[in-house]
């Protein structure tokens, strides 16, 4: 397990952010342990006959049995809405004498030996680090970028909303019970237990700030292998069963909808979450203009709230618009 040591102030600095990075890693573990993130099957089905045409031994061999991966591919955002280019040339600023301990780190402690095609390639680090960024950006561009990670960002900026909520209005205690079970807060101490790391460890906040970061690729919180990084934890995002397919919106009552219209009495029962346009239109199986426009209407009339989330507008229902649901 590990214990995160919190003073005042580090509570006070407690942040949270979206890594386009750590999901493309994390991501890779669909494809070597399929079956575990069912939520995303559907979508990933779809950009298998793109990944087959990636660097894609280098890829799956980036992803232990235990499904870890290396700490220097999930970096700790330094901004709350970093650019993958950002993060990916923080990948290839690693000094390459690191990479042998960095890839040993995450399979040694579960495999005799590295995969082959990492343990050939550190025979070049630099060469290999090199290979693994360029896959890396491979992948993001050609099987995520396109269609999964506009669905992904707007389930993931959603759940940061919604935590952000829950700090605001019930404090740190009540956040941490809501974002896992692994999570336990008491006298100061945050302890995430976790049966796979086979070591404790004691990690110091102090003044480093502790950011958290939504994931759709885990079944549990979970931080870095290594204990002495900048602290981070990851944890499942809220939401992700609406990425299994389409959604069928919750009954509304007849009368909301004889009174504003079918199609926007369906758009505010969907909007159970902050939400963005394309998500809703994929969601109801209509267009992002008719959704717009029905937006529009329910924002002049103060049934809908819209705020800037990062570079997404997300929706939500106003309080008028629960009283009218209820």
């Amino acid at each position: 397990m590990h214990r995160f040591r919190l003073g005042l102030a580090d509570l006070a600095a407690a942040s949270f952010a979206c890594s386009p990075l750590q999901e493309a890693v994390l991501g890779l573990r669909m494809w070597t342990h399929p079956g575990v993130y069912v939520h995303q099957t559907r979508a990933f089905e779809r950009i298998r006959p793109e990944f087959e045409r990636a660097d894609t031994e280098l890829l799956l061999a980036l992803v232990g049995g235990n499904r870890f991966v290396p700490d220097f591919l999930t970096p700790r955002p330094t901004v709350p809405f970093p650019d993958v280019a950002a993060e990916l040339a923080a990948v290839r600023a690693l000094d390459p004498a690191l990479l042998r301990a960095e890839l040993e780190l995450t399979h040694l402690p579960h495999h005799d030996a590295l995969p082959p095609v990492l343990a050939a390639g550190l025979a070049d680090p630099a060469r290999l680090l090199a290979r693994i960024a360029d896959a890396l950006e491979d992948y993001w561009e050609r099987c995520l970028a396109p269609e999964w990670w506009p669905r992904a960002r707007s389930v993931l900026h959603a759940d940061i909303v919604h935590r952000s909520r829950i700090l605001a209005e019930r404090g740190a205690a009540a956040l941490f019970t809501d974002l896992d079970r692994r999570l336990v807060w008491e006298d100061g101490i945050l302890t995430l237990r976790h049966e796979a790391w086979p070591d404790d460890a004691d990690i110091l906040v102090e003044g480093r700030g502790l950011v958290f970061t939504p994931t759709c690729f885990a079944r549990g919180a979970i931080s870095s292998i290594n204990p002495d990084l900048p602290p981070m934890i990851s944890y499942p995002a809220r939401g992700l069963a609406t990425m299994a397919g389409p959604v069928e919106p919750p009954p509304t009552p007849q009368a909301l909808g004889q009174l504003i219209g079918a199609p926007k009495a369906r758009l505010l029962a969907l909007l159970d979450e902050p939400t963005a346009t394309v998500e809703l239109a994929r969601r109801l199986g209509v267009t992002p203009g008719a959704v717009s426009q029905h937006l529009a209407v329910l924002a002049a009339t103060r049934l809908v709230t819209r705020a800037r989330h990062g570079r997404v507008v997300l929706y939500a229902r106003s309080p008028l618009a629960e009283q009218l649901l209820q």
